[in-house]
């Protein structure tokens, strides 16, 4: 990723994953082209060291990307945050170009399959904690002739991050546009009011 240093955040990549765990999963196919999967990712932080943080997915056994994965453990995570199409109407001058901002970050990673039932469910239970807590009790009380195939139909596993990347570009080395960046941001879409809080959180805004 291209990644001047001042939309350069290394910091903020944990939280950027944790609010927009919905990953690209890249791996290279058995013809050397890029392979791409969307799959929901799991970021197991550790309290004291990010260096020792943990990614938790998992995927379709009929889907060929488990398999690359098993032949070729190094993939490229890609998490995208908030992001929309800036004007340049935000600059007191006319000389100016539209661009775009947005929020993103690349993790280069080497995977490690999980196997067994037991390490399965134990992913899924932790899927489960962050994005719909009370359905563990539905599906712990589920019988097991229908969980054991479900559980045996997916291959989950864990990746360890090799390095990441973090980009927030929201026109930070501009600052005439920023104030008025951030109110059309701020009464804008969804996405738009995202990065109005980002620029909020990075200070670029009193």
């Amino acid at each position: 990723m291209y990644l001047p240093s001042h939309f350069n955040y290394p910091d903020h990549a944990r939280t950027i994953v944790q609010e927009n765990p919905l990953a690209q999963l890249i791996s290279l196919d058995d013809a050397g082209f890029p392979f791409v999967s969307h799959l929901p990712v799991k970021l197991q932080a550790h309290t004291q060291n990010a260096e020792l943080d943990l990614l938790l997915g998992h995927l379709a056994k009929m889907n060929p990307h488990a398999s690359y994965l098993k032949q070729r453990p190094d993939v490229l995570l890609t998490f995208m945050g908030p992001q929309a199409y800036m004007t340049p109407k935000v600059y007191p001058d006319l000389v100016r170009v539209p661009t775009w901002s947005y929020v993103a970050v690349h993790i280069k990673a080497v995977v490690r399959i999980l196997e067994g039932e037991e390490a399965t469910d134990a992913l899924l239970k932790q899927l489960i904690s962050d994005h719909e807590p009370v359905y563990a009790k539905q599906w712990q009380g589920l019988p097991e002739s229908y969980t054991v195939p479900m559980l045996n139909g997916i291959v989950a596993f864990e990746m360890k991050p090799i390095s990441v990347q973090c980009k927030i570009k929201l026109n930070q080395h501009r600052p005439e546009s920023h104030e008025a960046l951030y109110a059309q941001y701020a009464a804008g879409s969804e996405s738009e009011k995202s990065l109005a809080m980002w620029m909020r959180r990075l200070g670029m805004v009193p």
